[in-house]
Protein backbone atom coordinates (compact mmCIF):
# COMPACT_ATOMS: atom_id res chain seq x y z
CA UNK A 1 0.00 0.00 0.00
CA UNK A 2 1.17 3.22 -0.91
CA UNK A 3 2.47 5.13 2.12
CA UNK A 4 -0.24 8.28 3.15
CA UNK A 5 1.32 12.18 4.18
CA UNK A 6 -0.46 14.81 5.32
CA UNK A 7 1.26 18.24 5.43
CA UNK A 8 0.02 20.42 7.91
CA UNK A 9 0.38 23.95 9.62
CA UNK A 10 -1.54 27.30 10.15
CA UNK A 11 -2.24 29.45 7.05
CA UNK A 12 0.11 30.90 4.87
CA UNK A 13 3.21 28.68 5.90
CA UNK A 14 3.59 27.01 2.24
CA UNK A 15 1.43 24.02 2.44
CA UNK A 16 0.33 24.12 -0.81
CA UNK A 17 3.60 25.24 -2.59
CA UNK A 18 5.02 21.59 -0.85
CA UNK A 19 2.10 20.06 -2.37
CA UNK A 20 2.65 21.09 -5.71
CA UNK A 21 6.54 20.49 -5.61
CA UNK A 22 5.82 17.06 -4.08
CA UNK A 23 2.83 16.04 -6.76
CA UNK A 24 4.99 18.37 -9.76
CA UNK A 25 1.55 19.98 -10.48
CA UNK A 26 -0.19 22.65 -10.08
CA UNK A 27 -3.44 21.35 -8.82
CA UNK A 28 -3.36 23.53 -5.42
CA UNK A 29 -3.83 27.23 -5.58
CA UNK A 30 -1.22 28.86 -4.27
CA UNK A 31 -1.13 33.02 -3.50
CA UNK A 32 0.51 35.18 -0.25
CA UNK A 33 -3.06 34.69 1.27
CA UNK A 34 -3.56 33.51 4.76
CA UNK A 35 -6.39 30.67 4.53
CA UNK A 36 -6.71 29.55 0.57
CA UNK A 37 -7.32 26.18 0.99
CA UNK A 38 -10.42 24.97 2.97
CA UNK A 39 -10.75 21.63 2.08
CA UNK A 40 -8.46 18.94 1.75
CA UNK A 41 -6.32 18.24 -1.53
CA UNK A 42 -4.59 14.74 -2.48
CA UNK A 43 -2.10 14.00 -5.02
CA UNK A 44 0.56 11.19 -6.13
CA UNK A 45 3.91 12.01 -4.61
CA UNK A 46 6.56 12.14 -6.71
CA UNK A 47 9.89 13.45 -5.44
CA UNK A 48 11.48 10.74 -2.90
CA UNK A 49 12.72 7.04 -3.11
CA UNK A 50 9.12 5.44 -3.17
CA UNK A 51 5.65 6.71 -4.52
CA UNK A 52 3.33 7.90 -1.84
CA UNK A 53 -0.01 9.91 -1.42
CA UNK A 54 0.38 13.51 0.03
CA UNK A 55 -2.82 15.33 1.33
CA UNK A 56 -2.70 19.06 1.43
CA UNK A 57 -4.97 20.63 4.45
CA UNK A 58 -6.09 24.18 5.22
CA UNK A 59 -4.03 26.33 7.60
CA UNK A 60 -5.38 26.19 11.07
CA UNK A 61 -5.50 29.42 12.99
CA UNK A 62 -6.16 28.08 16.34
CA UNK A 63 -9.46 29.45 16.87
CA UNK A 64 -12.43 26.91 17.59
CA UNK A 65 -15.25 28.84 16.28
CA UNK A 66 -16.84 29.03 12.59
CA UNK A 67 -15.17 28.00 9.33
CA UNK A 68 -11.51 27.63 11.98
CA UNK A 69 -13.59 24.88 13.84
CA UNK A 70 -14.20 23.14 10.71
CA UNK A 71 -10.50 23.60 9.34
CA UNK A 72 -9.59 21.85 12.55
CA UNK A 73 -11.81 18.95 11.81
CA UNK A 74 -10.32 18.58 7.81
CA UNK A 75 -6.87 18.31 9.43
CA UNK A 76 -7.40 15.89 12.46
CA UNK A 77 -8.86 13.98 9.20
CA UNK A 78 -5.90 14.40 7.58
CA UNK A 79 -4.05 12.98 10.21
CA UNK A 80 -5.99 9.80 11.56
CA UNK A 81 -6.03 9.03 7.14
CA UNK A 82 -2.13 9.70 7.32
CA UNK A 83 1.09 7.45 8.17
CA UNK A 84 3.06 10.00 8.35
CA UNK A 85 2.55 14.16 9.41
CA UNK A 86 4.80 16.70 8.22
CA UNK A 87 4.05 19.91 9.99
CA UNK A 88 5.20 22.94 8.16
CA UNK A 89 6.03 26.21 10.44
CA UNK A 90 7.65 29.63 8.73
CA UNK A 91 11.12 29.76 9.53
CA UNK A 92 11.07 34.16 8.97
CA UNK A 93 8.21 34.50 10.74
CA UNK A 94 9.26 32.41 13.76
CA UNK A 95 7.61 30.57 16.44
CA UNK A 96 3.78 31.59 16.53
CA UNK A 97 0.90 30.32 18.99
CA UNK A 98 -0.99 28.85 15.91
CA UNK A 99 2.12 26.80 15.51
CA UNK A 100 2.05 25.71 19.08
CA UNK A 101 -1.89 24.59 18.21
CA UNK A 102 -0.96 22.58 15.45
CA UNK A 103 1.50 20.84 17.29
CA UNK A 104 -0.85 19.74 19.65
CA UNK A 105 -2.70 18.11 16.97
CA UNK A 106 -0.11 16.58 15.52
CA UNK A 107 1.03 15.05 18.99
CA UNK A 108 -2.61 14.03 19.65
CA UNK A 109 -3.48 12.59 16.00
CA UNK A 110 -0.63 11.97 13.82
CA UNK A 111 0.97 8.01 13.86
CA UNK A 112 4.57 9.70 13.19
CA UNK A 113 5.67 13.60 12.49
CA UNK A 114 8.07 15.33 11.00
CA UNK A 115 8.82 19.86 11.17
CA UNK A 116 9.69 21.14 8.22
CA UNK A 117 10.72 24.79 8.43
CA UNK A 118 9.66 26.11 5.61
CA UNK A 119 10.73 29.95 3.67
CA UNK A 120 14.41 29.01 4.97
CA UNK A 121 16.11 30.15 2.27
CA UNK A 122 18.87 32.37 2.43
CA UNK A 123 19.08 31.31 6.46
CA UNK A 124 21.39 29.79 8.32
CA UNK A 125 20.23 26.35 8.71
CA UNK A 126 21.08 26.22 12.00
CA UNK A 127 19.42 29.52 13.29
CA UNK A 128 16.23 29.13 11.18
CA UNK A 129 15.45 25.75 13.24
CA UNK A 130 16.69 27.00 16.50
CA UNK A 131 13.17 28.20 17.97
CA UNK A 132 11.28 25.36 16.71
CA UNK A 133 12.87 22.62 18.68
CA UNK A 134 10.40 23.21 21.49
CA UNK A 135 7.46 22.33 19.37
CA UNK A 136 8.62 18.66 20.36
CA UNK A 137 8.01 17.66 17.63
CA UNK A 138 12.03 15.87 16.31
CA UNK A 139 14.79 17.99 15.04
CA UNK A 140 13.16 20.64 12.49
CA UNK A 141 14.40 20.30 9.04
CA UNK A 142 14.87 23.60 7.01
CA UNK A 143 13.37 23.91 3.99
CA UNK A 144 12.41 26.07 0.74
CA UNK A 145 9.07 24.41 -0.92
CA UNK A 146 9.53 27.36 -3.21
CA UNK A 147 12.85 26.81 -4.26
CA UNK A 148 13.26 23.30 -3.78
CA UNK A 149 16.03 23.58 -1.39
CA UNK A 150 16.39 20.03 0.72
CA UNK A 151 12.84 18.53 -0.54
CA UNK A 152 15.00 15.82 -1.82
CA UNK A 153 16.36 15.49 1.27
CA UNK A 154 13.14 15.84 3.31
CA UNK A 155 11.51 13.12 1.72
CA UNK A 156 14.60 10.88 1.93
CA UNK A 157 14.06 11.17 5.75
CA UNK A 158 10.20 11.07 5.80
CA UNK A 159 10.14 8.11 3.28
CA UNK A 160 12.93 5.83 4.61
CA UNK A 161 10.82 3.68 6.81
CA UNK A 162 8.71 2.88 3.19
CA UNK A 163 11.73 1.92 0.91
CA UNK A 164 11.35 -2.16 2.14
CA UNK A 165 7.58 -2.37 1.58
CA UNK A 166 8.39 -2.40 -2.85
CA UNK A 167 7.74 -6.25 -4.70
CA UNK A 168 10.54 -7.61 -5.94
CA UNK A 169 10.16 -6.16 -9.85
CA UNK A 170 11.62 -9.93 -11.29
CA UNK A 171 9.26 -11.68 -8.39
CA UNK A 172 6.00 -9.90 -10.03
CA UNK A 173 6.72 -10.41 -13.46
CA UNK A 174 7.76 -14.12 -13.00
CA UNK A 175 4.14 -14.70 -11.11
CA UNK A 176 2.20 -12.14 -13.39
CA UNK A 177 1.21 -15.56 -15.69
CA UNK A 178 -0.79 -16.83 -12.05
CA UNK A 179 -2.23 -14.00 -10.41
CA UNK A 180 -5.71 -12.82 -10.90
CA UNK A 181 -6.83 -9.74 -12.58
CA UNK A 182 -6.41 -6.91 -9.83
CA UNK A 183 -9.52 -4.82 -10.80
CA UNK A 184 -10.76 -1.90 -8.50
CA UNK A 185 -14.51 -0.15 -8.31
CA UNK A 186 -14.13 3.38 -7.46
CA UNK A 187 -16.55 6.10 -7.57
CA UNK A 188 -18.76 8.79 -5.07
CA UNK A 189 -20.67 7.58 -2.53
CA UNK A 190 -24.04 5.82 -3.22
CA UNK A 191 -23.57 5.68 -7.00
CA UNK A 192 -24.42 1.98 -6.76
CA UNK A 193 -20.97 0.37 -5.98
CA UNK A 194 -21.39 -1.85 -3.70
CA UNK A 195 -24.85 -3.49 -5.47
CA UNK A 196 -22.34 -3.88 -8.97
CA UNK A 197 -19.83 -5.69 -7.03
CA UNK A 198 -22.75 -7.81 -5.23
CA UNK A 199 -24.14 -8.50 -9.01
CA UNK A 200 -20.75 -9.37 -10.09
CA UNK A 201 -20.24 -12.60 -6.96
CA UNK A 202 -23.70 -13.62 -7.03
CA UNK A 203 -26.28 -13.76 -4.21
CA UNK A 204 -24.28 -16.56 -2.96
CA UNK A 205 -21.37 -15.80 -3.28
CA UNK A 206 -20.52 -13.44 -0.61
CA UNK A 207 -17.15 -14.84 1.30
CA UNK A 208 -15.01 -11.71 1.95
CA UNK A 209 -11.39 -11.22 3.48
CA UNK A 210 -9.02 -8.79 4.16
CA UNK A 211 -6.11 -8.91 1.40
CA UNK A 212 -3.20 -9.32 3.75
CA UNK A 213 -1.23 -5.59 3.50
CA UNK A 214 -4.45 -3.33 3.12
CA UNK A 215 -5.52 -1.54 5.73
CA UNK A 216 -8.45 1.58 5.93
CA UNK A 217 -11.24 -1.02 4.74
CA UNK A 218 -9.99 -1.66 0.81
CA UNK A 219 -11.86 -4.90 0.73
CA UNK A 220 -9.78 -7.44 -1.51
CA UNK A 221 -12.15 -9.90 -2.96
CA UNK A 222 -10.81 -12.94 -5.46
CA UNK A 223 -13.79 -14.82 -7.52
CA UNK A 224 -13.87 -16.65 -10.63
CA UNK A 225 -15.78 -16.65 -13.72
CA UNK A 226 -15.47 -18.50 -16.94
CA UNK A 227 -12.10 -20.14 -15.89
CA UNK A 228 -10.61 -16.81 -15.16
CA UNK A 229 -9.28 -15.58 -11.83
CA UNK A 230 -10.06 -12.12 -10.44
CA UNK A 231 -9.60 -10.10 -7.71
CA UNK A 232 -12.34 -7.14 -7.06
CA UNK A 233 -10.61 -4.37 -4.93
CA UNK A 234 -13.82 -2.54 -3.42
CA UNK A 235 -13.23 0.53 -1.38
CA UNK A 236 -16.95 0.70 -0.37
CA UNK A 237 -16.74 -2.37 1.79
CA UNK A 238 -18.83 -4.95 0.60
CA UNK A 239 -22.45 -5.64 2.21
CA UNK A 240 -25.36 -8.11 1.69
CA UNK A 241 -27.79 -7.06 -1.18
CA UNK A 242 -30.41 -6.46 1.60
CA UNK A 243 -28.03 -3.89 3.26
CA UNK A 244 -27.05 -2.02 0.46
CA UNK A 245 -28.97 0.79 0.87
CA UNK A 246 -29.45 1.20 4.59
CA UNK A 247 -25.66 2.46 5.07
CA UNK A 248 -24.38 5.53 3.29
CA UNK A 249 -21.09 5.11 2.02
CA UNK A 250 -18.01 7.05 3.39
CA UNK A 251 -15.97 8.42 1.05
CA UNK A 252 -12.49 7.96 1.61
CA UNK A 253 -9.87 9.47 -0.90
CA UNK A 254 -7.01 7.81 0.45
CA UNK A 255 -8.93 4.44 0.35
CA UNK A 256 -9.77 4.92 -3.72
CA UNK A 257 -6.19 6.07 -4.20
CA UNK A 258 -4.54 3.22 -2.59
CA UNK A 259 -7.52 0.55 -4.68
CA UNK A 260 -6.08 2.83 -7.84
CA UNK A 261 -2.80 2.06 -7.18
CA UNK A 262 -2.94 -1.59 -6.42
CA UNK A 263 -5.23 -2.63 -9.20
CA UNK A 264 -4.34 -3.07 -12.87
CA UNK A 265 -8.11 -2.01 -14.04
CA UNK A 266 -10.32 -0.14 -12.62
CA UNK A 267 -14.17 0.66 -13.01
CA UNK A 268 -15.56 4.00 -12.27
CA UNK A 269 -18.93 4.17 -11.47
CA UNK A 270 -21.24 7.17 -12.28
CA UNK A 271 -24.75 7.91 -11.00
CA UNK A 272 -26.59 8.47 -14.61
CA UNK A 273 -29.56 10.64 -12.29
CA UNK A 274 -26.79 13.04 -10.84
CA UNK A 275 -24.62 13.31 -13.83
CA UNK A 276 -20.74 13.72 -13.88
CA UNK A 277 -19.34 15.66 -10.67
CA UNK A 278 -16.27 17.58 -9.72
CA UNK A 279 -15.65 14.76 -7.73
CA UNK A 280 -16.09 12.72 -10.43
CA UNK A 281 -13.92 14.92 -12.74
CA UNK A 282 -11.23 14.52 -10.08
CA UNK A 283 -10.63 10.95 -9.33
CA UNK A 284 -11.34 10.22 -12.91
CA UNK A 285 -8.06 12.45 -13.76
CA UNK A 286 -6.26 10.82 -11.14
CA UNK A 287 -7.47 7.18 -12.75
CA UNK A 288 -5.92 8.53 -16.04
CA UNK A 289 -2.74 10.33 -13.43
CA UNK A 290 -1.41 6.70 -12.71
CA UNK A 291 -1.66 5.07 -16.79
CA UNK A 292 -4.37 2.49 -15.38
CA UNK A 293 -6.86 0.78 -18.28
CA UNK A 294 -10.23 1.95 -17.59
CA UNK A 295 -14.02 0.81 -18.00
CA UNK A 296 -15.92 3.93 -17.34
CA UNK A 297 -19.63 2.52 -16.29
CA UNK A 298 -22.92 4.81 -16.17
CA UNK A 299 -24.95 3.12 -13.50
CA UNK A 300 -29.01 3.59 -12.87
CA UNK A 301 -29.51 3.91 -16.55
CA UNK A 302 -32.72 1.76 -16.22
CA UNK A 303 -36.24 4.54 -16.19
CA UNK A 304 -34.62 7.39 -17.89
CA UNK A 305 -36.65 9.52 -20.56
CA UNK A 306 -34.82 9.50 -23.71
CA UNK A 307 -33.82 13.42 -23.34
CA UNK A 308 -32.55 12.81 -19.81
CA UNK A 309 -30.14 9.74 -21.34
CA UNK A 310 -29.15 12.34 -24.32
CA UNK A 311 -28.19 14.99 -21.52
CA UNK A 312 -25.91 12.31 -19.92
CA UNK A 313 -24.52 11.82 -23.09
CA UNK A 314 -23.51 15.10 -24.34
CA UNK A 315 -22.15 15.89 -20.04
CA UNK A 316 -19.74 12.57 -20.31
CA UNK A 317 -18.41 14.31 -23.24
CA UNK A 318 -18.23 17.59 -22.59
CA UNK A 319 -16.68 16.92 -18.68
CA UNK A 320 -14.31 14.20 -20.05
CA UNK A 321 -12.96 14.56 -23.07
CA UNK A 322 -9.13 12.90 -21.71
CA UNK A 323 -11.05 9.80 -21.32
CA UNK A 324 -11.75 8.88 -24.70
CA UNK A 325 -9.49 5.98 -24.77
CA UNK A 326 -11.82 4.51 -22.21
CA UNK A 327 -14.84 2.24 -22.98
CA UNK A 328 -18.01 3.94 -21.52
CA UNK A 329 -20.85 1.35 -20.97
CA UNK A 330 -24.83 1.94 -19.03
CA UNK A 331 -25.77 -0.66 -16.58
CA UNK A 332 -28.01 -1.12 -14.26
CA UNK A 333 -26.86 -2.82 -11.52
CA UNK A 334 -29.90 -2.84 -9.36
CA UNK A 335 -31.98 -4.70 -12.04
CA UNK A 336 -28.73 -6.44 -13.87
CA UNK A 337 -29.13 -4.76 -17.03
CA UNK A 338 -25.77 -5.12 -18.65
CA UNK A 339 -23.87 -6.41 -15.77
CA UNK A 340 -22.60 -9.31 -17.59
CA UNK A 341 -20.60 -7.24 -19.87
CA UNK A 342 -18.19 -5.35 -17.67
CA UNK A 343 -15.63 -8.28 -17.00
CA UNK A 344 -15.01 -9.06 -20.67
CA UNK A 345 -14.92 -5.28 -21.25
CA UNK A 346 -12.20 -5.21 -18.18
CA UNK A 347 -10.74 -8.16 -19.70
CA UNK A 348 -10.14 -6.26 -23.35
CA UNK A 349 -8.77 -2.78 -21.39
CA UNK A 350 -5.76 -4.95 -19.24
CA UNK A 351 -5.42 -7.10 -22.76
CA UNK A 352 -4.94 -3.69 -24.90
CA UNK A 353 -2.76 -2.19 -21.43
CA UNK A 354 -0.54 -5.04 -21.22
CA UNK A 355 0.01 -5.50 -25.46
CA UNK A 356 3.76 -5.87 -26.98
CA UNK A 357 4.79 -4.28 -29.93
CA UNK A 358 7.58 -4.71 -32.00
CA UNK A 359 9.96 -1.87 -32.82
CA UNK A 360 9.44 -2.80 -36.71
CA UNK A 361 5.67 -2.54 -36.12
CA UNK A 362 5.90 0.72 -34.22
CA UNK A 363 8.31 2.33 -36.58
CA UNK A 364 6.12 1.24 -39.57
CA UNK A 365 3.02 3.01 -38.41
CA UNK A 366 5.03 6.30 -37.16
CA UNK A 367 6.20 6.42 -40.52
CA UNK A 368 3.14 6.04 -42.25
CA UNK A 369 1.61 8.57 -40.40
CA UNK A 370 4.60 10.74 -40.96
CA UNK A 371 3.13 10.43 -44.40
CA UNK A 372 -0.10 10.83 -44.27
CA UNK A 373 0.40 14.15 -42.01
CA UNK A 374 4.17 15.62 -41.64
CA UNK A 375 5.32 17.23 -38.91
CA UNK A 376 5.66 20.69 -38.84
CA UNK A 377 8.70 23.66 -39.47
CA UNK A 378 10.39 24.88 -36.55
CA UNK A 379 12.70 27.70 -37.74
CA UNK A 380 12.06 26.68 -41.11
CA UNK A 381 13.68 22.87 -40.37
CA UNK A 382 11.14 19.92 -40.46
CA UNK A 383 11.08 18.35 -37.20
CA UNK A 384 12.12 14.64 -37.87
CA UNK A 385 10.72 11.26 -36.04
CA UNK A 386 13.44 8.60 -37.02
CA UNK A 387 12.12 5.54 -35.08
CA UNK A 388 9.91 3.95 -32.32
CA UNK A 389 10.03 1.10 -29.75
CA UNK A 390 7.96 0.34 -26.53
CA UNK A 391 9.41 1.11 -23.83
CA UNK A 392 6.85 -0.03 -21.45
CA UNK A 393 3.25 -1.70 -20.52
CA UNK A 394 0.26 -1.38 -17.96
CA UNK A 395 -0.03 1.89 -19.90
CA UNK A 396 1.83 1.09 -22.99
CA UNK A 397 5.21 3.52 -23.68
CA UNK A 398 6.28 4.24 -26.73
CA UNK A 399 9.75 6.24 -27.46
CA UNK A 400 10.11 7.86 -30.43
CA UNK A 401 13.22 9.19 -31.17
CA UNK A 402 13.92 12.55 -33.61
CA UNK A 403 15.35 15.37 -33.63
CA UNK A 404 13.81 18.78 -31.96
CA UNK A 405 11.03 16.59 -30.47
CA UNK A 406 10.53 19.23 -27.61
CA UNK A 407 9.16 21.68 -30.27
CA UNK A 408 6.69 19.16 -31.55
CA UNK A 409 3.01 20.46 -30.98
CA UNK A 410 0.61 18.67 -28.64
CA UNK A 411 -1.85 18.18 -31.43
CA UNK A 412 1.11 16.27 -33.75
CA UNK A 413 1.32 14.14 -30.25
CA UNK A 414 -2.85 13.38 -30.17
CA UNK A 415 -2.59 12.59 -33.68
CA UNK A 416 0.52 9.99 -32.80
CA UNK A 417 -1.39 8.54 -30.12
CA UNK A 418 -4.60 8.19 -31.84
CA UNK A 419 -2.64 6.44 -34.90
CA UNK A 420 -1.21 4.21 -32.40
CA UNK A 421 -4.26 3.12 -30.68
CA UNK A 422 -6.43 2.43 -33.27
CA UNK A 423 -3.38 0.17 -35.48
CA UNK A 424 -2.08 -1.17 -32.06
CA UNK A 425 -6.12 -2.26 -31.04
CA UNK A 426 -5.32 -0.01 -27.13
CA UNK A 427 -8.30 0.83 -26.70
CA UNK A 428 -8.98 0.96 -23.13
CA UNK A 429 -5.82 2.12 -21.41
CA UNK A 430 -4.24 5.25 -21.88
CA UNK A 431 -0.92 5.20 -24.31
CA UNK A 432 2.15 7.50 -23.51
CA UNK A 433 5.00 8.76 -26.02
CA UNK A 434 8.47 9.39 -24.73
CA UNK A 435 10.26 11.71 -26.96
CA UNK A 436 14.03 11.35 -27.27
CA UNK A 437 16.22 13.94 -29.42
CA UNK A 438 19.13 12.37 -31.39
CA UNK A 439 22.49 13.44 -30.18
CA UNK A 440 24.64 15.53 -32.39
CA UNK A 441 28.56 13.66 -32.40
CA UNK A 442 30.37 16.73 -33.47
CA UNK A 443 28.55 18.57 -30.67
CA UNK A 444 31.23 20.37 -28.22
CA UNK A 445 33.65 19.63 -30.66
CA UNK A 446 33.47 22.38 -33.15
CA UNK A 447 37.14 23.44 -32.02
CA UNK A 448 38.79 20.64 -32.60
CA UNK A 449 40.05 18.78 -35.62
CA UNK A 450 39.37 14.93 -36.30
CA UNK A 451 42.83 12.31 -36.53
CA UNK A 452 43.65 13.14 -40.06
CA UNK A 453 43.12 16.76 -40.02
CA UNK A 454 45.51 16.49 -36.73
CA UNK A 455 48.67 14.39 -38.72
CA UNK A 456 48.18 17.36 -41.72
CA UNK A 457 48.32 19.84 -39.01
CA UNK A 458 51.59 18.67 -37.99
CA UNK A 459 53.23 17.97 -40.93
CA UNK A 460 52.79 21.30 -41.85
CA UNK A 461 54.47 22.68 -39.24
CA UNK A 462 57.40 20.27 -40.04
CA UNK A 463 57.87 21.55 -42.91
CA UNK A 464 57.21 25.51 -42.00
CA UNK A 465 60.25 24.74 -38.96
CA UNK A 466 62.72 23.77 -42.25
Amino acid sequence: MLPVIALIGRPNVGKSTLFNRLTKSRDALVADFPGLTRDRQYGFGRVGPVPYIVIDTGGVAGGEAGIEELMVEHTVRALKEADVAIIMVDGRAGRTSADEHVASLARRHAKQTWLAVNKSEGLDEAMANTEFHSLGLGNPIAVSAAHGDRIAALMDVVLAPFTGDEPDEEDDKSESDDRPLRIAVVGRPNVGKSTLINRLLGEDRLVVYDQPGTTRDSIAVPFERDGRHYLLIDTAGIRRKARVHETVEKFSIVKALQAIEQAEVVIAVLDAQEGVTEQDVSLLGLVMERGRALVVVTNKWDGLSADHRKKVREDLERRLPFLDFAERMTISALHGTAVGDLLPAAVRAYNAAMRDMSTTELTNELQAAIMTHSPPLVRGRRIKLRYAHQGGRNPPVIVIHGNQTDALPESFRRYLINRFRKAFKLKGTPVRLVFKKGENPYEGRRNTLTPRQERSRKRLLKRAKK
